[in-house]
């Protein structure tokens, strides 16, 4: 055999031997690679994903698009074949498993964390499109979650209104924290509270619910390394009363990234006029009840999904700016928001043309 063919025959064996090899080397990380993208005006599996009722709804034109990020699953073994092609790669991204699933997360314990999430951002975004065009929405601090093996089961539910802790009176959910950790563990905190029963029951009669009781608990010291907090064992939250339904239908979609175009999308709907002009706008972005814009997690992904959709606008939180304006598809123009006011007036612009003064992301 020619010295050149065995030379040509070893190495082509050897690269053989390298990529078998690869594929049974197991490496801890995970595949991020651009998910479906889906209109907020439009239809998703033959039903509006926005559905308004009670309340008089307009047309609307054009899209405003939610986006997602597929990842690979938490108990999925990428082998290093698959690590070094999604390397290469341009429109997928591989990074650390632990960077997707913290503290050895099951897919089972991410799910049910990301389906949480994605209720809460549903009230929220429902809440600052309300906000946003002068519609008033009753709220009220609520015992969000109980922990299991705390001062707080059994004695505190989820649901209870909390209206005082120690006499003072709960305006917003931080302050239930802040007054608790006022104490030291081992010392006793009163909460002041409709039960959840009395406000579901006064609830469906469209009423205020007025039976308050006192619940005394005694504090215990936090769990977390290196603190003498004094905790009760309760997450606080927020709970509403909105004046009409407004039902947000999109399955198999988890986490809080999607809240900024559910609430532009319900703006539109209540709104005269399309916000977008028939343009093809996408975005992303948390939202909290008073309409402020927070950052998501794979933005590059986002937008290249969103521009092979068809999207010509990306409407991107500030703190993602910087990252999403270091590799834009071509043909996208990122507009940076920081509030949903932010995203409305961007929408207006772009609805009118007037696009030459947007608020561009930048790569500093």
């Amino acid at each position: 055999m020619p010295r050149r063919t065995a030379t040509m025959l070893a190495s082509t064996l050897m690269l053989i031997a390298l990529l078998c090899a690869g594929v049974f080397i197991k490496v801890p990380y995970s595949e991020m690679s651009p998910g479906p993208t889906v209109n907020t005006l439009g239809e998703h599996d033959g039903e509006p994903v926005l559905q308004i009722s009670g309340r008089k709804t307009y047309p609307t034109s054009g899209h405003l698009n939610m986006t997602t990020v597929r990842v690979t699953s938490a108990d999925y073994n990428m082998n290093l074949v698959e690590a070094v092609y999604g390397w290469l790669a341009h429109d997928n991204k591989v990074v650390p498993h632990d960077t997707l699933y913290p503290d050895g997360k099951t897919e089972e314990q991410s799910t049910q964390e990301n389906a949480e999430e994605f209720n809460q951002s549903q009230e929220s975004a429902k809440v600052a499109a309300l906000k946003e065009i002068d519609i008033p929405v009753k709220s009220w601090v609520i015992v969000s979650t109980v922990v299991k093996d705390t001062p707080a089961e059994g004695r505190l539910h989820a649901g209870d209104v909390i209206k005082a802790v120690d006499g003072t009176k709960v305006k917003a959910f931080g302050d239930v924290a802040k007054l608790v950790t006022e104490h030291k563990p081992g010392e006793k905190v009163v909460f002041t509270v409709v039960p959840a029963k009395e406000q579901a029951a006064a609830e469906k009669k469209n009423k205020t619910a007025t039976r308050t009781e006192d619940v005394t608990i005694t504090t215990a010291k936090s769990h977390d390394k290196g603190e003498d907090r004094a905790i009760v064992g309760i997450q606080a939250g927020t709970d509403h009363t909105f004046p009409f339904t407004i039902d947000i239908k999109l399955a198999d979609v988890g986490g809080p990234s999607a809240g900024l175009m559910f609430a532009l999308g319900i703006v539109d709907k209540l709104t005269p006029g399309s916000l977008t002009g028939g343009k093809f706008v996408a975005g992303t972005g948390t939202i909290d009840d008073e309409g402020k814009v927070g950052p998501i997690g794979g933005i590059e992904m986002k937008t290249v999904g969103a521009r092979a959709k068809g999207a010509q606008y990306f409407l991107t939180p500030k703190d993602n700016c910087a990252a999403a304006a270091r590799d834009v598809p071509d043909g996208l123009t990122l507009v940076k928001v920081d509030t949903i006011d932010d995203a409305v007036g961007a929408l207006k612009d772009i609805h009118d043309g007037d696009t030459a003064d947007l608020p561009k992301c930048t790569k500093s």
